[in-house]
């Protein structure tokens, strides 16, 4: 949506600049920073609508500056995108687990860029789902209230866990989570389900989904997401 204001805080900048150049290009206004202090006082100070993230910036990290951001009332709602050099897996999972809605790994094309940021504000503009109400995606049905799944219109026999998961990951396509994510959305009495755990739930439910098993998306090093 043209006229969005999107606060790139990035010390690089050549990044900054190739951000601010394609951003502004699509209607977006764009606002920069280079290190994590001023990018947390821009913040506070503008309300943007997505904050664009470097990891690794000088004084505050990136991490750093997620975490303060999703604990202030002022910003915890502020989406943010991070954005990471490759092999920094651990920093994508501890950035994921402090709340961040997305990554994208330099170096970066401009479209993924583009892509990342769109899906991002989608999601912020869509009003939550209702866990509690009947659902239909690709061809998979979920109907909690019966705890009933649907897939191309024949039913499948899921555990309690498996159900949950599925439908976690579904109401939420494109979001990437972590294991940790997963089990903490999913818990409840009902559900011992541990990190460890997940991954043989998300084989399993693959399996019993057949070629739509192909719509949960393992991330290398960080989780799942389902495929929007």
């Amino acid at each position: 949506m043209a006229g969005e204001t999107i606060l790139a805080v990035e010390d690089e900048d050549d990044i900054a600049e190739l951000i601010r150049y394609n951003l502004e290009r699509e209607g977006y206004r764009v606002v920069t920073t280079s290190t994590g202090e001023a990018g947390l006082q821009e913040a506070v100070r503008r309300t943007p609508d997505l904050v664009l993230l470097d990891l690794m910036l000088p004084g505050v990290d990136g991490l750093e500056v997620c975490r303060r951001l999703k604990t202030d009332g002022r910003t915890s709602r502020i989406p943010i995108m991070m954005v990471t050099a490759r092999g920094e897996e651990a920093d994508i999972v501890a950035g994921l687990e402090l709340g961040a809605d997305d990554y994208v790994v330099k170096p970066f094309s401009p479209r993924v860029l583009l892509a990342r940021t769109r899906a991002v504000l989608r999601r912020r503009r869509e009003t939550p789902a209702d866990d509690a109400s009947p659902m239909s995606t690709q061809g998979i049905e979920i109907h909690p209230g019966r705890h009933e799944v649907r897939v191309d219109g024949v039913p499948v026999d899921l555990t309690a866990t498996e159900f949950k998961i599925l439908q976690f990951l579904a109401r939420r396509p494109g979001w990437v989570f972590t294991r940790y994510q997963i089990v903490d959305g999913i818990r409840g009495p009902n559900y011992p389900v541990t990190e460890r755990s997940v991954d043989v739930q998300i084989v399993a439910l693959r399996k019993k989904l057949g070629e739509r098993g192909k719509l949960i998306e393992t991330i290398r090093g960080v989780g799942y997401r389902f495929k929007d």
